[in-house]
C-alpha cells in the first residue's frame, strides 16, 4: 500500500514536500517514482529514486525538485521548490521493480500552485 500526502496550495516560487508512506512490500527492493497528471493531460513521470541509490528527474523539474527515500521509515519524499503554476497536478507515487515486473500506485495528492 502506498499512501501519498503533503499536497496543498502553494504560491508561485513557494515550496511543498510530498510524502509517500509504503507498506506491504519490501521497500528496499523497489525503485520509487513520482508521477503527476494535470487536467486534460496524460500522466507524466517526474522523478525516480533507484535501489542503486541513483536519482533521476524530468527536465521540467530538474534543479527544483528533489526525491529522497528513508528506508527506516519506508517513505519516499518529493521536495518541491521554486514552484510554478505549471506544476499544478495530482501527484502519484509509484513503486516498481523490473523482476518480476510488479508495480504499485498511491492514491494521489493534489498540488495547486496559484497566487
Amino acid at each position: 500500500q502506498l499512501q501519498a500526502s503533503g499536497g496543498g496550495l502553494a504560491q508561485p516560487g513557494g515550496s511543498l514536500r510530498l510524502s509517500c508512506a509504503v507498506s506491504g512490500i519490501s521497500f528496499s527492493l523497489y525503485d520509487m517514482n513520482w508521477f503527476r497528471q494535470s487536467p486534460g493531460k496524460e500522466r507524466e513521470w517526474v522523478a525516480a529514486s533507484y535501489t542503486s541509490g541513483a536519482r533521476n528527474y524530468a527536465d521540467s523539474v530538474k534543479g527544483r525538485f528533489t526525491i529522497s527515500r528513508d528506508i527506516a521509515k519506508t517513505t519516499v519524499y518529493l521536495q518541491m521548490s521554486s514552484l510554478e503554476p505549471e506544476d499544478t497536478a495530482v501527484y502519484y507515487c509509484n513503486a516498481a521493480r523490473l523482476q518480476p515486473g510488479d508495480r504499485y500506485w498511491g492514491q494521489g495528492t493534489l498540488v495547486t500552485v496559484s497566487s
